[in-house]
């Protein structure tokens, strides 16, 4: 029984134990990349560049953890990521404030994240399908919404708060913390957490239980639809400017593969958040390494499935008896 326990306990750390692989085997293989330094008054490195790269994956990836683990699923958010960046893109436009542009980018992911709870919750339809459907129609919305064409925003408000450098540190990764921080505590200091896992795990008994499984799911999806948002006028500030048609593309797919390494289960029941940004970092450091090398493209890819599919193996409680 004790070693059953040590098994599952060492299980739920395979999140570090992978990022730690990772970054080493980076560090050794790569040139330089373990080198940081402070100049002009900020971090500069390979390392940190890892850090402030996996900003959009990881605010997504949280909003997915909720998800996931209340026994949903969003393929939207990539879409939400571009519909969000123009929104902001329109609203900071013509001396628009950075507050106009956090704002609309928010109501462009609450009502994204509201219209799939409501085609999951109330009209019933299948998690998979229902945001299959708004990824479509979501994506084009925000091609419409931008005419066509990409939406400059690089003399606007936005820019100058998100290029603010508190402590040395990107206002982004504030961001991303200060989220995180929301939905830990939400998790953790009130019932939301305690009623998400048990939805999520076994939602005919949590409704005999008395737990409102349909507004906890209905919620996750708003919380993912706003995380998601906040990506998008992040990515969208990176650039300078707002494209609805390849901003947040596959960025569902990274989130995902963030969720899985991070050790939350697809089938719901449990969320594991801090472990989702180690599984962003991952995805990141990866990604980082095999451009600094200047490998093509399908070998990054081949290299992401194959640590997705070692750690998910791994982080299975059981896997210590089958290597026994």
């Amino acid at each position: 029984m004790a070693s059953e326990r040590f098994r599952a306990k060492l299980a739920s750390y395979t999140p570090l134990f992978v990022l730690i692989g990772a970054w080493l085997l980076a560090a050794v293989a790569t040139p330089h990349f373990a080198e940081l330094e402070w100049r002009d008054g900020r971090l500069v490195g390979a390392t940190f560049d890892v850090c402030v790269r996996a900003v959009p994956v990881m605010l997504v990836a949280l909003g997915l953890t909720l998800v996931i683990a209340g026994g949903g699923i969003d393929l939207s958010v990539g879409s939400v990521v571009a519909f969000a960046g123009v929104g902001a893109a329109l609203a900071s436009g013509d001396g628009g404030s950075a507050f106009a542009a956090f704002g609309a980018a928010l109501a462009c992911g609450v009502l994204v994240g509201a219209v799939n709870g409501g085609l999951v919750v109330g009209l019933g339809l299948a998690p998979i399908v229902a945001t299959l459907a708004t990824m479509i129609v979501v994506r084009g919305v925000a091609q419409l919404c931008a005419g066509g064409v990409i939406v400059p925003i690089d003399r606007s408000a936005l820019v100058a708060t998100l290029g603010a450098k508190p402590l040395g540190l990107p206002a982004s990764l504030v961001l991303v913390a200060a989220l995180f921080a929301l939905f830990a505590t939400l998790k953790r200091r009130f019932g939301f957490g305690l009623y998400l896992e048990a939805s999520g795990d076994n939602p005919r008994a949590a409704r005999l239980a008395g737990v409102p499984v349909g507004r906890v799911l209905f919620a996750t999806y708003v919380a993912c639809g706003g995380a998601s948002a906040l990506a998008g006028v992040v990515a969208a500030s990176e650039i300078r400017a707002a494209d609805a048609a390849s901003a947040g593309l596959y960025l569902e797919l990274d989130a995902i593969l963030a969720v899985v390494i991070g050790g939350t289960p697809l089938s719901g029941g449990r969320a594991r958040l801090l472990a989702t940004l180690v599984g962003a970092l991952v995805l990141q450091i990866l990604a980082t390494a095999l451009l600094m090398h200047g490998l093509a493209p399908h070998v990054a890819l081949f290299v992401k499935g194959a640590v997705v599919l070692l750690a998910s193996a791994l982080a299975r409680p059981s896997w210590g008896r089958a290597i026994a």
